[in-house]
């Protein structure tokens, strides 16, 4: 080799020398960043889980499980990136003393928790007192089926879990459980709910409070609203579960059938379920007395139902608009059928606003336990209504968008006349609503009676099914005379859910029809 290639190939040497050198040092310098960060992010990691520990009855649920999921996350990526590069693993800082480790996070609310606490709610969605009723009514199956688990930890830990979505982990973290144990707890004590709990779907065994009930919004003979709801599962192929169910006019859950595939159609649901082999095959629903409307039509108990289902004789749906215009009678009857179904939405809502577990999507391999939850759920809602406890404020407005379409069989001819009939009912008494009323007493002055509004008044609802005989509200002045018959317009109600206007004291000489 020449002295000029010897030359050259020293300067190559030199350069990627140099090359080798300035790729090194980028390498080194953020290795030495590394080795002092994640030190550091490990330790303010571990400080803010000891500080989760140590304040986790002082803060909400939400609030707890967003930060463990953090924490969670956080402690996974810094375990990779260990991984990634040759950094010893930093031993970690010693915490602050928490509590004992035999004391878990439901025994430390347990001892420190008033009667009238308020994070019972925030915690488990219902009040102290609804919880230890609830308790007794389940304990004798949670003793037999859990032993030696407390009936008391297992109730609060589905509780929670129901409430909250709370992960199975998240639940045996708070009560000092294994996952394998919190997970025979929570179906466990959802088993338990419909089998002692199954009585507050009164359908069949108060009737008549359910049939008033509908008679104060204007619909006579009624007996309940028929909804479906569809239930997402995690899913690429958006599949969904359906939960077919009946409430009453406060919103009660009087039947539910839970589970069915979601590419049943509504009206398969329906003639497969329990209630509508009660009604047609052993008559054991929808058997009472019909009702007589003041034109003279008589009409027999009946359910509202969407449009999805078929017009029965006992399942009124609403009139189709697909292929022709709707007469006056038929839109007044379409709009109070639409505040019926109302019902449906809302109840469903407030469900899946309270109980969060059954709101989110469920994974496909639970599909089996879902029927299961969701009656539980339908059942704690009235077991909470029972119990006057307070429900977020949760409503549909107007009818929602059809999510089913519309029902394109045969319909019932009896069907038909029943609900033109009440179509017909609804019109007449629209067209005789009252401008002014309110909730009234008689006062007398020597001979004249004065019909004067109350001060502490509520509003009154007066339909053509209810007499006037009114009562005054608790803490009326003490002038008001003792309550007598007073003359109304029969009809003076307008369609559900009426506002009520109060009139002005005016005289009232005990025989004119005027208010």
């Amino acid at each position: 080799m020449t002295t000029a290639g010897v030359a050259t190939n020293r300067r190559r040497g030199r350069r990627k020398s140099k090359m080798e050198r300035l790729k090194t040092e980028p390498q080194s310098s953020h290795h030495k960043h590394l080795s002092t960060a994640i030190p550091a992010l490990i330790s303010a990691t571990s400080a803010a889980r000891s500080f989760l520990l140590r304040h986790d009855l002082h803060l909400l649920p939400s609030q707890t499980l967003a930060l463990e999921s953090l924490l969670s996350s956080t402690s996974r990526s810094l375990l990779h990136l260990l991984s990634l590069v040759s950094i010893p693993t930093p031993p970690s800082p010693s915490p602050p003393p928490s509590p004992p480790p035999q004391q878990s996070w439901f025994d430390r609310f347990m001892a420190t928790s008033p009667d009238y606490d308020p994070r019972w709610v925030q915690f488990f969605n219902l009040s102290k007192p609804s919880f230890t009723l609830l308790l007794r009514l389940l304990t004798p199956s949670l003793i037999s089926s859990l032993h030696p688990l407390p009936p008391n930890a297992a109730l609060a830990a589905a509780l929670f879990r129901l409430s909250h979505s709370a992960s199975f982990s998240a639940v045996s973290r708070r009560f000092s459980l294994d996952s394998r144990t919190s997970c025979i707890a929570f179906y466990s004590v959802c088993r338990a709910i419909v089998e002692n709990l199954g009585h507050l779907f009164e359908f069949n065994s108060d009737i008549n409070r359910i049939i008033v009930g509908f008679g104060w919004i204007s619909l006579p003979n009624c007996c309940g609203v028929l909804g479906v709801e569809k239930f997402e599962l995690e899913s690429t192929e958006n599949r969904s579960l359906l939960v077919q169910a009946l409430v009453d006019s406060e919103g009660r859950f009087l039947d539910v059938s839970a589970g069915w595939p979601g590419s049943l159609k509504p009206e398969d649901v329906l003639k497969r379920s329990k209630l509508f082999s009660g009604v047609e095959e052993s008559k054991e629903y929808l058997n009472g007395p019909s009702f007589e409307l003041n034109s003279g039509n008589v009409i027999p108990q009946y359910l509202l139902g969407d449009s999805c289902y078929p017009l029965l004789p006992w399942l009124l749906t609403p009139y189709s608009g697909k292929n022709r215009e709707l007469s006056s009678s038929e839109m007044e009857f379409n709009g109070v059928h639409c505040k019926g179904m109302e019902l449906v939405g809302t109840a469903f809502a407030k469900v899946k606003k309270k109980w969060k577990l059954v709101g989110r999507k469920w994974k496909e391999q639970c599909i089996e336990a879902f029927p299961f939850v969701i009656v539980a759920c339908c059942l704690l809602h009235n077991f909470l209504i029972k119990c006057s406890e307070v429900f977020p404020e949760e409503s549909v407005e107007g009818c929602k968008e059809r999510e089913f379409t519309e029902f394109d069989g045969e319909d019932s001819e009896i069907g038909k006349r029943i609900r033109d009939a009440l179509a017909s009912h609804f019109t007449r008494i629209s067209g005789n609503v009252v401008k002014k009323c309110s909730v009234f007493c008689i006062r007398k002055e020597g001979n004249v009676r004065y019909l004067a509004p109350m001060t502490d008044s509520v509003p009154f609802l007066v339909s053509e099914e209810v007499s006037g005989c009114l009562v005054p509200s608790v803490g009326a002045h003490e002038y008001w005379s003792t309550v007598t018959s007073c003359a109304f317009y029969p009809e003076a109600m307008s369609l559900c859910y009426t506002e009520i206007m109060f009139c002005e004291l005016e005289k009232y000489d005990g025989t004119s029809n005027d208010y």
